[in-house]
């Protein structure tokens, strides 16, 4: 019989199939029945750094009013029922784990390491079971080298680090000047996994009322493609896991991200556009094709086709067209 039981940031989890932070994973309901349609773990919607933030800037505003002109005041004020961005994400954190049996992940969206790595130690003590670090880092400033975005995503996992004991998994896009670099300094800081790569909001332009509008907000089922190049191209040579996300539609795609080394992949735009019971359909695909091919678990072919692994190892480095235009 199939198994796809596995491990996702070293936690046993059903399926490697995980639901990626994104709206769908903000509330109960649907965390329940992304477990009931299979999900291997729920990964929850980002609490952003600028949320807290901006959270911060008010509690300091409110204790300069009249109301907090004394110490003695403050402790009333930390005792306060009123429900804040950081409270209210906290308690999702406890009812979903009450609510699910599959692991329950938190996640941070951030831009910086100095504002907020102090809360992920509420994070792990409201019963997360891992904490995921969302890095939103647009290299775009022409005067700021590479390297300073490297040691700014860098200190950002090594001050959480030092909160937690928490498996920790980050999330980075692709945008770094010497990714394979990156990928193996972020695996040598203790992390339990990297997940690549996570997508920016991406404008496009208006050519009738000529100004910026939203792209595509969702992943297409061909866009998995950088993602498999680069699982397959450093599986092996990390010292963490790799996690798949961006383009996984289909238990196939999910299929060929362990085959490339990937311990698990996360998926969101393939359940907005075809609805949560869309996971039971990639699962089922996932083990079919594994009993196609004689595979019983997950481990029977993880990582075979990484470059660690195949023949022609060159292919995955091929960046030409040549082979296929040459003369067309």
């Amino acid at each position: 019989m199939t198994d796809l039981s596995t491990f996702y940031m070293g936690l046993p989890v059903p399926s490697p199939i995980v639901a990626a932070s994104s709206g769908l994973t903000g509330n109960l309901a649907q965390i329940r029945e992304l477990e009931m349609y299979g999900a291997g773990a729920i990964v929850l919607k980002s609490l952003f750094e600028e949320e807290i933030v901006v959270e911060l800037d008010r509690r300091l505003n409110k204790l300069h009013s009249e109301n907090y002109l004394y110490p003695e005041t403050i402790g009333f004020y930390e005792n306060d029922d009123v429900e804040d961005t950081l409270t209210n994400y906290l308690k999702l954190i406890f009812d979903a784990k009450k609510a699910v049996d599959i692991p329950v992940i938190a996640s941070i969206n951030c831009v910086t390491s100095q504002n907020w790595p102090s809360f992920a130690k509420y994070f792990q003590e409201a019963g997360a079971d891992g904490l995921e670090l969302n890095v939103f880092l647009l290299p775009s400033d022409l005067s700021v080298p590479g390297q300073d975005y490297e040691s700014a995503a860098l200190d950002i996992v090594r001050n959480v680090m030092k909160e937690v004991t928490i498996p920790v998994n980050v999330k980075i896009s692709p945008y770094f000047s010497g990714l394979g670099n990156m990928l193996r300094q972020l695996s040598e800081s203790g992390l339990q996994g990297i997940t690549l790569f996570n997508r920016f909001f991406d404008p496009d332009f208006d050519m009738e009322a000529l100004e910026i509008v939203p792209g595509p907000v969702y992943s297409g089922s061909d866009d998995y493609l950088n993602v498999l190049r680069w699982i397959a191209l450093t599986a092996g040579k990390v010292k963490c896991d790799l996690y798949a996300t961006t383009g996984v539609h289909s238990g196939l795609t999910a299929a060929k991200m362990i085959l490339a080394g990937a311990q698990g992949v996360q998926v969101a735009s393939s359940l907005y556009k075809s609805g949560i019971p869309h996971l039971r359909q990639m699962n089922q695909e996932l083990a079919g094709w594994m009993e196609g091919k004689s595979f019983e678990g997950i481990e029977d072919f993880r990582g075979q086709l990484s470059q660690n692994n195949i023949d022609n190892p060159a292919g995955l480095l091929r960046v030409q067209f040549m082979k296929y235009f040459a003369g067309k």
